[in-house]
């Protein structure tokens, strides 16, 4: 009888470990700046953790290392079946991004020409999921978002893009923007002009975001320094310390420290910590202009809110620095 009771208090737990997971879509422009690789990393710590199910990652970026780094990091995890999509355009090479310097130390099996196109990718995973259980998080710009809005029905699904987001995902974190405004930030521009105003005109599902001036003041980075040269993070932000165009005038030998943008949407998807961590901003609606910029307009009801923060920035670098290194 103990046996069984043990038993069956191992599978209750193991239950609702599962049904809290967050699963997650994660959407990034892996390969620049060293955020995406620092978010990336405590996705897998949030896995080990039990927290998180990542269901897949898409790559906005198509730069040539792009796809195979993010497999990189994957494999160095023991996680090389996640799956990858990547944004159908012509792939490019940019020496200062960082994917290559992981690629060339870290063994990968996918490469832009083997992987599924994002927007197929998405289709596939959000049929499969159950309605309202998703998570999308995007770290970078909104192209891959507006392409599976405006997709038809397919050999997965019979519904638009438009439904399937609707009846599938039960929120978009959303790293961009600048509040209550701003009049410019890189994932909400992207040189795309346009995109972000279609994609958050189009969304009815709730979008929790957080903006350029959150991330800026988390510096995180340095504590690489005195890890393995050989991990993951080492290589990546050493290669961006160095060759980062807005930060390699400072770099004297060292990983330099670096906002945090990414990251904090990920400690939001995973722990959530309103009132804690962060103050949420909500009876208003985000209206992003063409160019890349935004501003905050009163609406009660809203779907959309944003996230202020409340915790000193040091409290949480040392949280995310202690996550990305998968520390308890």
């Amino acid at each position: 009888m103990k046996s069984f009771l043990a038993s069956l208090f191992i599978v209750s737990a193991l239950s609702v470990n599962v049904l809290s997971q967050v699963n997650i879509i994660f959407d990034t422009d892996f390969g620049g700046d060293a955020d995406d690789l620092g978010a990336l990393a405590m996705i897998h710590a949030y896995i080990d953790e039990g927290k998180v199910n990542l269901l897949g990652v898409m790559s906005w970026s198509t730069e040539q290392y792009a796809v195979s780094g993010i497999d990189a990091v994957n494999t160095f995890y023991g996680r090389s079946d996640i799956p990858i999509g990547m944004r159908n355009s012509g792939v490019y090479h940019e020496p200062w991004n960082h994917s290559k310097a992981i690629t060339d130390v870290h063994p990968f099996g996918q490469t832009p020409e083997s992987v599924q196109d994002a927007t197929s990718l998405y289709r596939k995973i959000l049929s499969e999921a159950e309605n309202e259980s998703v998570v999308i998080v995007t770290v970078g710009p909104l192209a891959n978002i507006l392409y599976l809005l405006d997709s038809e029905g397919d050999k997965y699904s019979d519904l638009t893009g438009s439904v399937l987001v609707q009846q599938k995902v039960k929120e978009f974190v959303i790293m961009g923007g600048q509040y209550p405004e701003g009049e410019w930030e890189w994932n909400f521009s992207g040189n795309m002009p346009g995109v972000t105003k279609e994609v958050i005109g189009q969304l009815k599902t709730p979008i929790t975001f957080l903006g350029y001036e959150v991330g800026l003041v988390i510096k995180t980075g340095e504590v690489f320094n005195s890890i393995n040269s050989q991990h993951p993070l080492y290589l990546g932000y050493m290669h961006f310390s160095e060759n980062a165009p807005w930060v390699k005038d400072n770099f004297k030998g060292e990983i330099l420290d670096n906002a945090s943008y990414d990251q904090t949407a990920i400690l939001y998807a995973a722990e959530g910590g309103v009132g804690t961590y962060w103050e949420r901003i909500e009876n208003g609606v985000c209206i992003p202009d063409e160019e890349g910029g935004n501003i905050w307009v009163h609406k009660e009801g809203s779907a959309h809110s944003y996230l202020r923060l409340l915790a000193e920035p040091e409290v949480i670098a040392e949280m995310i620095e202690t996550k990305m290194l998968n520390q308890k």
